[in-house]
């Protein structure tokens, strides 16, 4: 199974799916209504087969609100182009008012996922033939009054609607990458603020060993050698540590690191929610691994517990389970928690935090990866994957 095969057999991808064909199925029923609606309207006061062009045209633009997700931008242009055209037929043929109540519907959608979805100048392109289309259903109007038609009151109140829909996505999509980067900028300070101190950690055991071996060679200098092995020994821990940390450093999205052991089972005796079964992979003992990999374990576990205490207050037990697979190549740890709390479709958003976010981008620096999204049957699963440095293997 390939990535995308993979991708889209995740169970927060199906729900995100399943949601988008009911909205769409409710979205046909209306325009089926409407059109309904409308075709007898109009053979009730025009009589006669007028209700045919209106309605042709109506459903080819609420069919192209219905693809959008195929080709935003196309979709809107070619339902711009039939409700521009009806327009001038209704004008010029004499027919009944265009664009009727279904077509401005169609048009509000198609307007409001492209003005959502597409880059500045597309946009604002999309918005003005909109706004072009609703003010051109005035040359349809066959009332001679001062006021504005109601055709016109319709498609402009759509248009308006369609606008203001695309733009509060387009505001709430900046919001999130302004969070998000501001998530991200803040993880790469804080590593840079420690990346000394780590480097010195190593530094002062080489310094250390160093001075022993001074004293080895005056009064012992047999076991000289031991003191060396440590030298390069620890020399070549710093190395590896700083050249992990650089390329997180790199690649803008560390998280911070911590030189004290980060033990999980203590994280768990502190977790104030439901209870919390730990498994590792050597049984009560916790790994001893580079404090990268460490700190990055801990915290993935750590930021699943927050979010089980802030989303999922119904759960009874948490499982965090730690294992290790033995390959030729390199060793690979896997992190899980997961929750049994009952299914709650509003929740599968909620449960993607910013947090996690910062997570994802440091696992993916250091060759891993994180996923995260609702169990089948109830409950929500984080799961973290990360390559041990070759050096650490068993």
């Amino acid at each position: 199974m390939n990535v995308r095969d993979r991708l889209a057999a995740r169970p927060d991808v199906v729900a995100i799916r399943g949601v988008r064909v009911a909205a769409d199925t409710g979205l046909a029923a209306a325009f089926a209504g409407l059109l309904a609606f409308w075709a007898y309207r109009i053979s009730d006061s025009w009589g006669g087969g007028y209700w045919q062009f209106g309605c042709a045209a109506g459903a080819l633009v609420c069919g192209l609100a219905l693809a959008r997700r195929r080709g935003r931008a196309w979709a809107a242009v070619a339902g711009l182009a039939v409700a521009a055209a009806a327009v001038l037929a209704s004008r010029f043929a004499e027919l009944p008012a265009e664009p009727g109540p279904a077509m401005a519907l169609g048009l509000s959608v198609l307007v409001g996922s492209a003005v959502r979805a597409l880059p500045g100048l597309a946009a604002y392109a999309v918005a003005a033939g909109g706004l072009a289309v609703a003010l051109g259903s005035l040359l349809t109007a066959h009332s001679a009054g001062s006021a504005v038609p109601s055709v016109t009151t319709l498609n402009l109140g759509g248009w308006l609607a369609g606008v203001a829909f695309g733009v509060s996505g387009q505001v709430l999509a900046v919001r999130r990458r302004t969070m998000a980067d501001a998530v991200r900028r803040h993880e790469r300070l804080q590593l840079a603020r420690e990346l000394h101190d780590v480097v010195a950690h190593h530094i002062t055991g080489i310094v250390l060993q160093a001075q022993a071996g001074q004293v080895l060679v005056r009064k012992q200098p047999d076991r000289l050698g031991g003191a060396l092995s440590g030298i390069e020994s620890a020399g070549s821990d710093a190395l590896a540590a700083m050249r992990r940390l650089v390329g997180l450093l790199r690649e803008a999205e560390g998280a911070t690191l911590a030189l004290g052991p980060e033990r999980l089972s203590d994280l768990i005796e502190r977790f104030d929610g439901p209870e919390v079964r730990l498994r590792l992979p050597d049984g009560d003992n916790e790994p001893a691994w580079p404090p990268e990999v460490t700190t990055t374990v801990y915290r993935v576990v750590r930021e699943a517990l927050i979010n089980v205490s802030r989303h999922a207050p119904h759960a009874r037990t948490v499982d965090v389970t730690v294992t290790v697979t033995v390959a030729l190549d390199r060793d690979t740890v896997t992190v899980e928690v997961a929750d049994d709390a009952p299914p709650v479709a509003a929740r599968h958003h909620h449960r993607r935090g910013y947090g996690l976010l910062g997570m994802r981008e440091r696992l993916e620096a250091l060759g891993g990866t994180l996923d995260a999204g609702p169990r089948q049957g109830g409950g929500w699963s984080v799961r973290a994957t990360l390559p041990l440095p070759a050096r650490e293997r068993r």
